[in-house]
């Protein structure tokens, strides 16, 4: 079978699940990160055993499995990220939260801490592209922590990485900080069912889900963290559940940060607050 031929039928099978550019685009996707551009390029012809690879991947792809976690690998800021299911899979948003830093950053070793790293792609990529940067990076989960680190490994990026729980930051010794960054789990449990099932069926639910009675409870905690471990004129950096600005604002003011300031997204969604520690 060819490769065009492929294409057309895993869209087709795909169709179930996304829509059908989505579907197309994921179809060409994993046959050219499979087996390379140029096979696609030529309308190659494929084997039988890299048919049966196909149908693996094909399987998993229509168990609504995200491409990301079948090929295990996921991009960012032009660079590849391993990824697998303790972490959660990296947005455009998180994209624009960094260029936001970069823009704002007027030092040139700033020592920063990312909470909640996941596959630690803020942490490596602030520490890729602000070269004097000390840059540490935290998270509850020991899998997470697995894959940033071998994601600095590979990326040659010198992280502190940390295994802490920011609730019970009084056991953690760390330095006091010039910025502090977090993507924290931010979904409202009660809006569970709204998501699609490649996110609620594979991505980790603790990097997803805020707390029942509390969604906003990350963010008041690291708030309170960040106040005392900021140095004077530091900055703290969230992204938060779209429109949600004013709801994540009054949280960051009210733990006593001034300038605090709203960003939207390419879509013109909240998705980002910063502030000041004067």
């Amino acid at each position: 079978m060819k490769a065009s031929t492929y294409i057309d039928q895993l869209t087709t099978r795909l169709r179930t699940i996304y829509d059908p550019r989505e579907s197309q685009n994921i179809a060409r996707l994993l046959i050219e990160e499979m087996y390379g551009k140029t096979f696609l390029r030529n309308d190659m012809t494929f084997t039988d055993e890299q048919l049966a690879q196909l149908e693996t991947a094909a399987s998993r792809l229509l168990a609504n499995e995200p491409l990301q976690y079948v090929l295990g690998k996921a991009w960012f800021y032009g660079m590849t990220f391993s990824v697998d299911n303790s972490v959660l899979i990296p947005r455009p948003e998180t994209e624009e939260l960094v260029e936001l830093i970069f823009r704002e950053n007027k030092l040139s070793s700033p020592v920063i801490l990312d909470i909640g790293t996941g596959s630690g792609i803020i942490a490596i990529t602030l520490k890729k592209e602000i070269p004097g940067s000390i840059v540490y990076a935290l998270d509850i989960s020991v899998q997470a922590l697995d894959v940033a680190i071998k994601n600095a490994d590979t990326l040659q990026a010198d992280i502190h990485f940390i295994h802490g729980d920011i609730f019970h930051h009084e056991k953690m010794d760390l330095p006091q900080f010039d910025m502090i960054i977090s993507n924290p789990p931010y979904v409202d449990p009660v809006e569970k069912n709204t998501l699609h099932k490649n996110v609620l069926d594979h991505e980790p639910h603790l990097a997803l889900f805020g707390h029942e009675h509390d969604p906003f409870v990350f963010y008041r905690t690291i708030c309170a963290y960040a106040y005392h471990h900021l140095n004077e004129r530091g900055n703290l950096y969230f992204e938060i559940p779209e429109n949600k600005g004013d709801e994540v604002s009054r949280i960051v003011a009210g733990a006593g940060f001034t300038d605090v300031r709203t960003f939207h997204d390419m879509q013109g969604k909240e998705r980002m607050v910063a502030a000041e520690k004067k």
